[in-house]
């Protein structure tokens, strides 16, 4: 299997987040134990309400981090124009960005709420542009062995 330029270029910069995902997992970890593992910040005390908007936030970067990773290495074969190839690659890391960023800024206030839209939008664009392309490029490889 080629994995092009793009996909490389694309997947290099989204594998430079995963250190920031860990650390979030370590201090959550911190915040969860009370400090007795992990890194837990000194002066930061959470609610129920926000340590859940935090669990969520970090589990939710983590998964679509990975599908990010996942859509880049399945937009190669997608039968899309250069364009909406670039959409869908740039689109699937920013929602795996927004979604939890919006959920850990929710803790503190409602202002951040917009940014969950955003990332579930963007990567609602990339699936479906990436599921799109795949199912052309499987009506494209049959018309050429029909």
């Amino acid at each position: 299997m080629t994995i092009s330029r793009d996909t490389r270029l694309v997947c290099g910069i989204i594998l430079l987040t995963i250190p920031t995902i860990m650390y979030g997992g370590w201090t959550l970890l911190g915040i969860l134990t009370e400090g007795s593992v992990g890194a837990a910040p000194a002066s930061l005390t959470l609610n129920d309400t926000q340590r859940a908007l935090w669990r969520a936030g970090h589990a939710h970067a983590g998964v679509w981090v990975i599908l990010a990773l996942l859509i880049q290495i399945l937009l190669d074969p997608a039968q899309l124009q250069p364009r909406m190839k670039w959409l869908a690659r740039v689109t699937a890391p920013l929602g795996a960005v927004a979604m939890p960023a919006g959920l850990f800024g929710l803790a503190f206030s409602p202002a951040f709420a917009g940014l969950i839209y955003l990332g579930v939008a963007s990567l609602m664009v990339s699936a479906l542009l990436t599921g799109l392309g795949l199912l052309r490029s499987c009506y494209a490889a049959a018309d050429t062995t029909a």
